[in-house]
């Protein structure tokens, strides 16, 4: 469960990346999922605009989600889980600098840590789809000075995410990253790099922390933890594993159910009750319930 602590969760992401290198950020697609991950021992979980969109609302991932869409979901999770949060933001919700500003003070208020906020146009795609488009270097630059701006903790880090690499090429991506930093991002995405060199290169360039999407079945290999920091790479993220691994199972239960007319067949693929009940907490809460029980009797 969540506890008081005066860090703000910004600062709270900041000492992870000190600590933890390169840090590893794993995908909590609710709150169950986040309190599992803080159990496995992970300093950092994300919340994927893809997961959003696919996990929450059942709908593909293509700028179709709102801001208030991403900002129910983070709420669930920060209410139980003191894990910093990095939520993606897609582009900003919204074409101007006062979306994103809105963007940056709804995510501060509702718990998160972190963000990151990417060059595709407002119609954007999924990164690692063909199709993709990008804005400006001015444009993005100037959404990034516009978070900058609007953050209300000093401490809450932004991200750039540029997708130009599969459009422009390496050396235009290169300078895409360096003038984000120069507007203000604590840290580069360079999504859909397929070469592990290149990492390095934009830690180069930059001189800031660079983010590595190790996310499955698409551009890149699936890199180790020791590989990508041989190449430089100070955040590592893996945005959707734990729910693609939850759909296949819960595809699995729901074939067995209907064909075999049980789920006998399927039950050591489950988690059990009683690890549920420690994943929440559940004693805890059944102990209180009792008490108060108790108390009232004793009236």
């Amino acid at each position: 469960m969540q506890t008081n602590n005066l860090k703000s969760p910004g600062q709270k992401f900041r000492e992870a990346l000190k600590t933890e290198s390169p840090l590893q950020i794993v995908g909590a697609i609710n709150a169950n999922h986040a309190l599992l991950a803080q159990q496995a021992g992970f300093n950092a979980i994300y919340l994927s605009g893809g997961g959003v969109a696919a996990g929450s609302l059942g709908i593909p991932d293509l700028g179709i989600t709102t801001l208030e869409d991403v900002l129910i979901d983070i709420q669930r999770i920060t209410n139980v889980c003191d894990l910093p949060l990095m939520a993606d933001v897609d582009t900003g919700f919204g074409p101007s600098a006062f979306n994103v500003a809105r963007t940056v003070k709804s995510l501060i208020k509702a718990g998160a840590a972190a963000l990151h906020i990417e060059d595709q146009v407002g119609a954007k795609r999924c990164g690692h789809r063909p199709g993709k488009e990008v804005v400006s270097k001015a444009e993005m630059a100037d959404r990034l000075k516009a978070a900058v701006d609007a953050r209300t903790d000093e401490h809450f880090v932004i991200g750039a995410r540029t997708d130009a690499f599969a459009i422009e090429g390496l050396e235009k991506t290169l300078e895409r990253a360096v003038a984000y930093k120069e507007a203000g991002a604590d840290f580069i995405f360079a999504e859909a790099v397929p070469d592990l060199s290149y990492y390095q290169k934009f830690v180069d360039a930059t001189g800031i922390p660079v983010l590595a999407n190790i996310t499955e079945f698409g551009m890149i290999d699936m890199y180790t933890v020791d590989e990508l920091k041989n190449a430089g790479v100070g955040l590592i993220l893996y945005p959707l594993s734990a729910f693609r691994a939850a759909n296949k199972a819960a595809e699995n239960v729901y074939r067995h159910i209907r064909k075999d007319g049980t789920q006998k067949n399927v039950l050591d693929t489950m988690q059990t009750r009683e690890e549920l009940y420690k994943s929440i907490g559940y004693h805890n809460y059944e102990q209180k319930l009792d008490n108060l029980f108790k108390a009232q009797k004793n009236d």
